[in-house]
C-alpha cells in the first residue's frame, strides 16, 4: 500500500493535510447584518430576487449555506452565499429583504447577528 500511495504522489502527511481541509467544523462571525434591495445580476451571475432567502458575503464560496441569527432575539434564518458584500465597515452579510424580515422588522435596518457556515 505504501508503494501505491507514493507512486500517486501521495503521503500521509498530504492526506492528512486534506482531511483537515475538508472538515466539516463550522465557524462562526460576530458582526452586523443589513438587507439591501439590490437588482440585477448577482456576482454569481444569479438575478437577485427579493423574495429568496440568499445573501451576499464578502469571501464565502457562492452557495455556500449559512444560519444568522439575530443575537438580540436569538432567530435565526438559512440562506445561501449568491453574491459579494457588504462594503460598510462592520458588517459581514447582507441578507435580502426576505431573509432579514425572518429575524427583524426591515425598519430596524440593521442587526448584530452571528453567522455560522452549515
Amino acid at each position: 500500500m505504501p508503494k501505491t500511495l507514493a507512486a500517486a504522489g501521495l503521503t500521509l502527511a498530504s492526506l492528512a493535510a486534506t482531511a483537515v481541509f475538508f472538515s466539516p467544523v463550522a465557524s462562526a462571525e460576530t458582526c452586523k447584518a443589513s438587507y439591501y434591495t439590490g437588482g440585477g445580476t448577482t456576482a454569481s451571475g444569479e438575478r437577485f430576487d427579493p423574495n429568496k432567502l440568499t445573501a451576499a458575503h464578502k469571501t464565502l464560496p457562492f452557495g455556500t449555506k449559512v444560519k444568522v441569527k439575530n443575537r438580540s432575539n436569538n432567530k435565526t434564518v438559512t440562506v445561501r452565499i449568491n453574491d459579494r458584500g457588504p462594503f460598510i465597515t462592520g458588517r459581514c452579510i447582507d441578507l435580502t429583504p426576505k431573509a432579514f424580515k425572518a429575524i427583524a422588522p426591515l425598519s430596524q435596518g440593521v442587526v448584530g447577528v452571528t453567522v455560522t457556515r452549515i
